[in-house]
Order: structure tokens, then C-alpha cells, then sequence
């Protein structure tokens, strides 16, 4: 099973962004908005047996994270190179250090449940397109997106996603996670 641990922004928020992103760059692929999320762990193909105690380890990191606000902002590429990108994403603003608390807390649960999860900083951002081809200039996108800024939301809880590929991708909520309503730990 392919599956990753994220937040999903609210609907409305999703709405917001899709509007202010405007015409869509054919030299793109654009991520469909209602697959959008900010992905706290990737963690790969996973056996199936390993689910539970992925479950069950998420389910303690993730309910000792408090709640926060956090809203989208700005844009940004991978690599940071825009003339030459692979990627165009829009940025977060807000409570970025409790999130990063949060990613850092789901992929430890994800390494003490055996999975092999990539040992680099993480990056909060929501991918909004991929290059068709090698890269793409993407400077114009992110100029126009330079001063976007949503509105804050409540993180409050966590998603671990199947993911399926393909020609149409699809993604499906295993379990929810709530977050905790104290003050941080």
C-alpha cells in the first residue's frame, strides 16, 4: 500500500487558491484541487501488516501535538531554481513550528513502525503543479502568487492516506487523527 500521513486544508481555502492560480500553464500537470494537501510523511509502499502499528503509533504522536492556525502563502519551486523547476507550490504561514513539530512526531511513528521514511528537513508546502517534462519556468506563477495569503485555519487533526496510481490518481482516508486541544507538549 502507498501511503502518506497529511492536512488537509479546508474546502473553502482550496476554493480560494484554485481561483487565485487563474489560467492553468499547459507545460504543467496541475494536481487536482481536491487532491491537495500538505504531506507531513511520505512513506512509501508499505505492507499491509505494518498498518496497524502505524495506526496505532500515529494516533500517540499526532495526540500529543496541539491544535494551531496556520493559512497558505506565497509560492515557491523545487528546486528552488523557478526558471528551472520541477515543481510550483504555494508556501504556509502561521504556526509553521508546531506543524513542523507534528511532520517530525509522524515520521517517527512511521520509523518505529519499521518503514524507511526519507531523513531530511522538512518542508512545509502544498504542490500545486508538476513539470511535464524536465523543467519548466515557472517564475510567472510565482510572481503572480508572490503576495497570496488565505485565510487562517484550525489544525485539528491528521489524515493517513492510501494512495493509488495511475491514470487517475485516487486517494483514501485509512484514519483520522485529532490533534490535541491543550496547550503544546
Amino acid at each position: 500500500m502507498r501511503l502518506f500521513v497529511a492536512v488537509s486544508p479546508p474546502a473553502e481555502e482550496l476554493r480560494a487558491l484554485d481561483a487565485a492560480l487563474g489560467a492553468r500553464d499547459e507545460s504543467l500537470r496541475w494536481v487536482p484541487p481536491e487532491q491537495w494537501h500538505l504531506t507531513l510523511v511520505f512513506c512509501g509502499e508499505v505492507a499491509p501488516t505494518v498498518v496497524p502499528e502505524l495506526t496505532e503509533r500515529l494516533a500517540r504522536g499526532v495526540a500529543r501535538t496541539p491544535a494551531f492556525e496556520i493559512h497558505l502563502a506565497a509560492a515557491g519551486a523545487f528546486p528552488r531554481q523557478a526558471a528551472r523547476a520541477r515543481v510550483l507550490w504555494v508556501g504556509l504561514g502561521g504556526d509553521v513550528d508546531t506543524l513542523t513539530r507534528l511532520a517530525e512526531r509522524c515520521s517517527a511513528a512511521a520509523r518505529r513502525s519499521g518503514i524507511a521514511v526519507e531523513d531530511r528537513a522538512f518542508r512545509p508546502h502544498l504542490t500545486v503543479a508538476r513539470a511535464r517534462r524536465d523543467t519548466v519556468d515557472v517564475r510567472p506563477q510565482v510572481q503572480q502568487l508572490s503576495s497570496y495569503a488565505g485565510a487562517p485555519w484550525r489544525v485539528d487533526s491528521v489524515r493517513l492516506v492510501h494512495s493509488t496510481l495511475g491514470a487517475q490518481v485516487r486517494h483514501e482516508t485509512l484514519e483520522q487523527f485529532p490533534l490535541a486541544e491543550g496547550a503544546p507538549s
